[in-house]
């Protein structure tokens, strides 16, 4: 599937008949590309004849629509239009339209939407559409290549849009060269003067920008959310500050929601990189906000990033619009995260097995060690195992062994094939086991950080010959550390290498757990995030810690794309005490539950488990059974935040069904009342299917609640429910 490519330089009028035709919402399966400098008649009667002779409908990709007529540009689709006045190229903001709810905001500011540096014409204003064909990996999408020139800079703006979301995706890329980027720390409200000094209110200091408009009203609501990393280090992971706008302030966080009071609708503002604590050429606050005007701040590179001959990526902003309460805001913002990954059952659904979370390191790991694993997995229901640290020739410096080291990995060729000593056979034995089993083997891996990753192809390669040879394609990405554009910059051609060369069949468990990486909005068309190392050895295991995290992060982040640990909860017994909320008070039944929402985690050697461990494999296997299903909702976070002590889960929303999952942890109280994301008065069908539990039907009532019934503490159910009409 290819699209009509066409390109106008300047302003134009004739050329709009393309526009129209773009908009009528079919894809085009025929490549056009028709220079400005023709008449509207010469134009439009060769496009004519390309499309006749093709004998194929003339309209856009999927109801998606891009159209440059005079000085205005529409993108769009059933969803959402955003207009802009085309300013030779530096586009400002006319109107953004929330199309399913009716609503049309107006831009009130004059200023172009992306802003770099003063006192700089714009020229050379180019204009372009393509239409990305749908892969494994990523639907089809609309992209406007908008490109001008500042000065000695040329910039270029990538919006891009598909038929799913009501959002549109600004990649913004330059080239050439910039004395400096305008600044970006806040000034101090205690060092302004009061409101009586009008000069004073009128605060200065503008820092560069990615995005902004700004829209009418006072009675604007608004949330910013950032997020942490580094798990290792940290054990809250989101933050809220909700506020009201007022004089202008920064704020950090990689989401920004407004909502307006008196239109009951609003936008949010997706920030996709790393979290505020660990960005590129970061200024201290990602969004500036001042009554209505609402702007998105830090380009992820200095003007030492940027090349004469090399275009270089700022961060990707995403705009997206709704109308109604928190989850019409919620289900905009997910329903753009699901298409920027598809979720192949058969490649990103996991039950994982990998055994580092025992702490023995590399000093077991070997090919009978590895086929007793196997063993353990099978009866578990385990779909995925994955060798950690140790299957490599090479040795790390977390090696048990050895004493390893990450420094010039490729002056040992063979650092990255499997050790000759633990696996005299290669991996082939392990894998084909495996297969037998219906088991698929993966891999940890550590790419070479020298040099800002200089050797990323050869680490590409590495992992693209492990695919040839054995079938391996889900690669746990550890040690990785990006304090300068040029190493993401590499990171990314390595990522994209592997995909190309096995066919997007690669997934990557990016950890997440230490050092400078992509936190939750980076990387993630790649795989699935690998959250947290949690031990019992070191007493920082908790269940209900990790319930936490989960619950927290699911309002924000898709749950499907972390990975979520369980752990043995036999070891280490002595070094918990008396604890009431040790992991040898749950079930191991109940451990397993924490994690379904997400991609399960086992965290441990299956070889060390007591047998009894084992019938855990009769629940997972069921869970096996509606885990995709599941995973394709909308999953939020429902009832209260998990303490050790509360009524707590998890909902899966489709259209007129879906699932809970809920907790009962250590309380008093037999039943639970849990706020949902159902509407009230509802008559809907619970039917349990694992856990505790009976079917029932019942009426919601305020805020969607639920009552739920469990006959023990550190309890849960999950149910599918369906909406009785």
């Amino acid at each position: 599937m290819t699209a009509i490519n066409y390109e106008i330089n300047g302003r134009y009028s004739p050329q709009s008949f393309l526009g129209n035709l773009l908009s009528q919402g079919m894809p085009i399966a025929i490549f056009a590309k028709i220079k400005g400098n023709l008449t509207g008649g010469v134009y439009a009667f060769l496009l004519m004849i390309l499309l006749l002779a093709a004998n194929i409908p003339c309209s856009a990709q999927d109801g998606c629509y891009s159209r440059l007529d005079q000085d205005t540009l529409t993108i769009g689709n059933q969803f959402i239009e955003r207009k802009f006045i085309w300013n030779k190229g530096n586009v400002i903001t006319h109107s953004l339209s929330d199309k399913k709810g009716g609503k049309i905001w107006l831009n009130k500011l004059k200023n172009p939407d992306f802003y770099i540096q003063a006192g700089t014409a714009t020229q050379n204003g180019h204009y372009e559409v393509l239409v990305r064909k749908e892969d494994a990996i990523r639907i089809a999408t609309q992209e406007t290549i908008i490109s001008f020139s500042t000065g000695a800079l040329d910039v270029r703006r990538i919006y891009r849009i598909n038929a799913q979301s009501a959002s549109i995706a600004c990649e913004t890329y330059l080239k050439g060269q910039l004395a400096g980027i305008a600044g970006g720390q806040a000034t101090n409200v205690a060092d302004q003067k009061n409101i009586e000094f009008a000069e004073d209110m009128k605060v200065g200091g503008a820092a560069a920008v990615l995005d902004q408009f700004k829209l009418e009203g006072f009675h604007w609501q608004a949330k910013a959310v950032e997020f942490f990393d580094v798990t290792d280090w940290n054990n809250n992971l989101v933050l809220e500050n909700k506020f009201i706008p007022y004089r202008k302030k920064g704020y950090r966080g990689n989401l920004l929601f407004a909502h307006n009071q008196e239109k009951d609708a609003g936008f949010f503002f997706l920030k996709e990189a790393p979290g505020a604590a660990t960005q590129l050429a970061y200024g201290g606050q990602d969004f500036t906000t001042e009554f209505g005007h609402f702007a998105v701040n830090g380009l992820g590179l200095n003007s030492v990033d940027i090349r004469k001959d090399e275009w270089r990526k700022a961060y990707t902003v995403v705009l997206g619009v709704y109308s109604g309460q928190t989850f019409e805001q919620l289900q905009a913002l997910r329903t753009y995260q699901k298409t920027i990954r598809k979720n192949e059952p058969r490649r990103d659904e996991m039950v994982m097995m990998n055994t580092w979370g025992d702490r023995s390191q590399d000093a077991k790991v070997n090919e009978r060690f590895s086929l007793l694993e196997l063993e353990a997995a099978a009866k578990l229901g385990i779909t995925h195992f994955q060798i950690d640290d140790g299957w490599q020739q090479g040795k790390s410096p977390n090696s048990a062994l050895a004493k390893g080291s990450f420094t010039n990995i490729w002056t040992n060729a063979n650092y990255w094939k499997p050790d000759t000593v633990k696996y005299p056979n290669g991996l082939g034995p392990i894998v084909k086991r495996g297969k037998a089993m219906g088991i698929e083997i993966c891999l940890w891996f550590n790419p070479s950080i020298q040099h800002n990753y200089a050797d990323w192809e050869k680490d590409a390669s590495a992992m693209a010959e492990l695919y040839r040879m054995y079938g391996i394609r889900t690669f746990k990405i550890d040690g990785l550390s990006i304090p300068n554009k040029q190493s993401e910059i590499n990171l990314t051609k390595m990522f994209n290498k592997v995909l190309n060369e096995t066919g997007n069949q690669a997934v990557f468990n990016l950890d997440a757990t230490a050092g400078r990486r992509g936190g939750y909005h980076l990387f993630t068309e790649y795989g699935n995030i690998f959250l947290e190392n949690r031990y019992t050895d070191w007493q920082n295991y908790y269940p209900y810690w990790t319930l936490r995290n989960l619950w927290q992060l699911s309002k924000y982040v898709p749950p499907e794309k972390l990975q979520i640990e369980f752990l043995n909860k036999w070891r280490n017994t002595d070094k918990y005490g008396h604890d009431p909320f040790a992991p040898s008070c749950y079930t191991f039944e109940y451990l397993f539950a924490t994690t379904m929402a997400a991609q399960p985690l086992a965290w441990f050697e299956g070889t060390g488990l007591p047998k009894a461990a084992l019938a855990l494999g009769t629940l997972i296997n069921k869970y096996k059974e509606v885990q995709h299903d599941f995973h394709q909702g909308t999953i939020l976070p429902i009832g209260e935040e998990p303490s050790g002590k509360s009524w707590t889960g998890f909902q899966s929303i489709q259209k007129d069904r879906g699932y809970f999952i809920v907790f009962r942890e250590n309380t008093p109280d037999e039943t639970g009342v849990l706020e949902t994301w159902l509407p009230e008065k509802v008559k809907i069908q619970l039917k349990p299917l694992l856990g505790s539990g009976k079917q029932v039907i019942q009426t919601t009532g305020r805020k969607g609640s639920l009552k739920v019934a469990l006959p023990a503490v550190n309890d849960f159910v999950m149910y599918s429910y369906t909406i009785i009409k």
